[in-house]
């Protein structure tokens, strides 16, 4: 009897100990991620800080300026802009985003009113030359290192220059919807994805035959900035009329989930791909959207495994330029009013 009881006793506690452990397991897979986001500082640069890119060694923080003379570089060490670099027509302002490419020792920044792509040296940020898009209102710059060739886009004369690195010269020009903004290689670089932030539409190009091969629209949508995911099959994309993030399946070229944010996300970044940053820039101004809205931004984190909201980060006015530190370690975003850029340590427990 007595071995029956302990017997008994025994299995009873061995089931509830497993149904303990069951429980713990089940809390800890369904556990929110935590955000943790701690300001390192706020830090003055030039006017309309358009962009901000960490270098690939993560010592310095790039922001080119659309209304400004050219780009300043931010110290992380020193924690201060040591220089500001004049591009070749440099008065004609208008910088709008750069892209450094570590296989090349080169940085590259688009000035719009020029319709040029510069190319400096990294490290050293020593001039190389200047890369006519023979085209109008350039804009985004991306790289494809298996064809060993540059897309840009360029916003008024509604295009993507496809330009050979070695010898500067435009290759092609894909003819796109209007304002084309967003670019991503994919599949190896045999195709090219462009976001056309007047026509939401997304539209995939072959890189060989140059032909538009598919295409997708959202009527009024405005689509701006493209982030990948690390296998290179889902892009996330946001739309500032929309106020959504999309996670996009490049294969099947559809919409799968999609995250209502704030008002006006534009740049995004994904971190451990699977948590997006989102800098949302806040409300137009009923005036002019030019001006300074009428309240502060905010940057977004969400998690993409669900697509929910984890934190959200108080930014300035008119958050714009968000890009993560090459070691994961850091945040950094431009307030676009505010001449100014913020740098928070960041990280994520599961």
């Amino acid at each position: 009897m007595k071995k029956f009881i302990l017997l008994s006793l025994t299995f009873i506690l061995t089931q509830a100990f497993l149904a303990l452990n069951a429980s713990a397991d089940s809390a800890g897979a369904n556990s929110t991620p935590r955000v943790q986001a701690e300001r390192i500082g706020v830090y003055k640069c030039g006017r309309q800080p358009k962009q901000v890119v960490f270098s690939p060694d993560g010592e310095y923080i790039v922001m080119p300026l659309l209304e400004d003379d050219g780009f300043d570089i931010f110290s992380i060490k020193e924690k201060k802009i040591i220089k500001r670099i004049n591009p070749p027509k440099a008065k004609k302002v208008g910088f709008a985003e750069g892209i450094f490419v570590p296989s090349k020792n080169a940085f590259f920044v688009s000035q719009m009113t020029t319709a040029t792509v510069y190319e400096y040296t990294y490290p050293g940020f020593e001039y190389k030359r200047a890369i006519p898009t023979n085209a109008v209102w350039s804009k985004i710059i991306e790289w494809c290192p298996q064809k060993n060739m540059l897309a840009v886009s360029n916003w008024c004369s509604n295009d993507v220059s496809l330009i050979n690195y070695d010898s500067g010269k435009v290759i092609t020009k894909l003819k796109t919807g209007k304002a084309p903004r967003g670019l991503y290689f994919y599949d190896g670089g045999k195709k090219l994805l462009v976001l056309s932030y007047e026509s939401g539409t997304l539209e995939a190009f072959d890189t060989e035959s140059f032909a538009r091969i598919n295409k997708l629209e959202i009527p009024k949508a405005s689509m701006r900035h493209a982030a990948p995911s690390a296998d290179g099959k889902t892009v996330f994309i946001s739309d500032m009329y929309y106020a959504k993030v999309y996670k996009f399946d490049l294969e099947s070229f559809t919409i799968t989930a999609k995250f209502s944010t704030f008002h006006k996300p534009n740049t995004i970044a994904l971190y451990k791909n699977r948590y997006l940053f989102i800098s949302c820039r806040g409300p137009n101004n009923p005036v002019d959207y030019t001006r300074r809205s009428p309240e502060n931004g905010k940057i977004q984190v969400i998690d993409t495994k669900n697509m929910t909201l984890l934190k959200e980060i108080p930014g300035g006015n008119q958050p714009t330029g968000l890009a993560l530190s090459p070691d994961g370690t850091m945040l950094c975003f431009s307030n676009f009013q505010d001449y100014n850029i913020e740098l928070y340590k960041i990280s994520i427990d599961q």
